[in-house]
């Protein structure tokens, strides 16, 4: 019933990467990150040098993706980025819950077949996940696909005296499978709490917040498996490890073990699937906020009583929140990604959503959404104009093959400070607004070629920079989005371009004029009247310049 053999390096068995000589930047001597369950952040060192393991919950694919589903997608991506732009060989592990009890509730009401209804949601989260630039992870586990690891798990935890298997009135085993929490002395060191106290006050904060993303029943902060309400538990701290099937259960959702037939609880697919990918320990476990308890504090556990080492770190993504609020379908404020999609460009979304730290609540609103757009036409309109003085672009190649160690170093201050894209972004900004200066100094200086290399290594800095988010406009996925998210590559002006070039120097023309002739209230309603029209202009030495804001 079991695996026979333990898991093999999945680097050195199918990933061609291994191959590849690792060559870990400088810069990440200086990267720190938090830590939930030391409440602390601090110096990041992988267990294996020059590779970092990271496994992320993925979805329960019960219904569409929604913006606070995606949110913590787009956050981890980013920090995966991180990590490859310094160098580490990244084993990136993300799952899917494909068996659960909601899943199978839906679908019976919908009439369908509930791996049909699984599969369905699976794949519009991978179109999501796809459109919005995040990348695909090195392995996708489903649950359903790895029962014997689950198995074996549990079997492991039963043997080392720290689960029990509920029997019925002649002794037979009857599916239901618990942990015991008494027997573990450790539990709640994830959280902070203790076996006999209620949860410290800073583990506290994320329960104070709002709902679960997926919330149903009584408890809304903790969506409650059925099999954990059981009066067959020793202790009411104790949960399912596996559990008997409902009678409205279909047969082909029930699956056989030594101890009775049933299926799995919630907790245990992620450790057995962690563990499968990832070996014995690992460096990183992320997911959003809302799994902290109970999900990875019994997953903390349960591995740790199976024998196996946990995760090294814990790294969990904040909520999305509309009007103070945790976005959640039970609160009515869901907002589905393709609904979102429909009204603004893939890139947009992207840059709102990883717009703010990963640990900091996300305000999702209309003002957020113009903000991004703004970000893009400044972003985009620089990326297009220095093209078009260079008389093209750096390759992606050239792009992607910039280290960690040759990027703008307040850049990197930001996100080896525990990923802080906001600092982050201000540096991506401020690179932008020098090589605007520059290109202002090409048709006034005599050293114009001086000038152009420094307009090129500029243009090389913001463009990898914003590949490091996933935001470089000239990659994929933005390119093949065309206009929904990518910028011209500079080899041609486009007819827009050109046109908004040539009125505005014209009125900067005049403007030079009116400040030449004294007639400062002209020259002050010229930038005023620009500035209203959503340009911004920036007055040097060599004249002025123009962005869009």
């Amino acid at each position: 019933m079991g695996n026979s053999q333990e898991p093999q390096d999945f680097n050195t068995s199918v990933m061609p990467s291994s191959l590849t000589p690792v060559h870990v930047a400088k810069a990440a001597d200086g990267l720190n990150l938090y830590d939930t369950a030391s409440h602390q952040v601090s110096h990041f060192v992988p267990l294996r040098p020059g590779e970092v393991g990271i496994y992320v919950c993925g979805a329960t694919v019960q219904s569409s993706p929604h913006i606070g589903h995606i949110r913590a997608a787009v956050a981890f991506d980013i920090v995966r980025r991180w990590f490859l732009k310094l160098g580490y060989k990244v084993t990136f592990v993300r799952n899917v819950t494909d068996i659960d009890d909601k899943i199978l509730d839906k679908a019976a009401a919908a009439g369908q077949r509930w791996w049909a209804r699984a599969y369905y949601y699976e794949r519009e989260f991978t179109e999501a996940y796809n459109t919005l630039g995040v990348l695909p992870p090195t392995v996708e586990p489903r649950a359903t696909g790895h029962m014997s690891d689950m198995i074996d798990l549990i079997q492991r935890i039963l043997d080392n005296g720290h689960g029990y298997v509920v029997t019925d009135a002649d002794g037979k085993p009857t599916g239901n499978v618990y942990f015991d929490v008494a027997s573990w002395p450790h539990y709640g060191e994830l959280t902070h709490q203790k076996q006999t106290a209620e949860v410290d006050e800073a583990a506290a904060v994320a329960d104070r917040m709002g709902p679960s993303v997926d919330a149903t029943g009584d408890d809304k902060y903790n969506p409650v498996d059925p099999a954990d309400a059981s009066p067959d538990k020793h202790d009411p701290r104790d949960f399912a490890l596996w559990k008997a099937p409902k009678d409205t259960d279909p047969e082909d959702a029930r699956w056989s073990t030594p101890f009775g037939v049933g299926r799995p609880g919630w907790h245990i697919e992620c450790s057995a699937m962690s563990h499968r990918y990832l070996g014995d320990g690992f460096d990183i476990h992320g997911g959003g906020l809302d799994l902290r308890f109970p999900h990875h504090e019994n997953e903390m556990a349960q591995t740790r009583a199976a024998g196996y080492p946990s995760a090294a770190r814990w790294m969990h993504s904040a909520w999305v929140t509309a009007k103070g609020e945790k976005m959640s379908k039970s609160l009515g404020t869901g907002l589905s990604v393709p609904s979102v999609l429909a009204e603004n460009s893939a890139w947009v979304v992207r840059y709102a959503l990883g717009s703010v730290q990963y640990r900091s609540m996300l305000e999702w609103s209309g003002q957020a959404l113009v903000e991004a757009q703004a970000a893009y036409d400044r972003v985009s309109n620089f990326i297009e104009r220095a093209g078009v003085a260079l008389g093209g672009q750096p390759s992606r190649e050239e792009v992607t093959g910039i280290s960690a160690d040759d990027l703008p170093t307040d850049f990197v201050a930001a996100m080896n400070d525990d990923v802080n894209v906001s600092g982050a972004t201000a540096a991506i900004f401020t690179t932008i607004r020098s090589g605007n200066t520059l290109l202002s100094q090409l048709a006034d200086r005599a050293d114009s070629e001086a000038v152009q290399a420094e307009v090129r290594e500029t243009l090389l800095a913001v463009r990898a920079m914003l590949d490091t988010l996933g935001l470089d406009p000239l990659a994929e996925p933005w390119v093949s989005a065309g206009a929904a998210g990518g910028a011209s590559d500079g080899t041609t002006e486009t007819p827009e371009h050109a046109a908004l070039e040539a009125l505005i120097t014209e009125q900067l023309n005049a403007r030079a004029e009116a400040r030449k002739a004294r007639d400062f209230a002209k020259a002050d309603q010229i930038r005023d009247t620009l500035a209203e029209a959503g340009i911004t202009i920036e007055d040097g030495l060599q004249g002025s310049t123009w962005s869009l804001k």
